[in-house]
């Protein structure tokens, strides 16, 4: 995983972090407007950030092991 992770660029659009976590864009759009994913807004556009998005999942942590 720690290669794909090195792959990932460092915003995501909310759909394609919801294909990376294996749920609707539905539920990613009301996940992020609940405030339950981590998001950057650049204007009127909804990015997830994937530093934040990983260290969520607890994934980063496995990395400074």
């Amino acid at each position: 995983m720690h290669s794909r992770r090195a792959e990932l660029p460092l915003l995501l659009h909310v759909e394609q972090a919801c294909r990376l976590l294996g749920i609707s864009r539905s539920a990613g759009y009301r996940a992020a407007t609940a405030g339950d994913l981590p998001i950057l807004r650049l204007g009127r556009r909804i990015y997830v950030p994937t530093a934040p998005l990983l260290a969520m999942l607890g994934l980063l942590a496995e990395e400074r092991r």
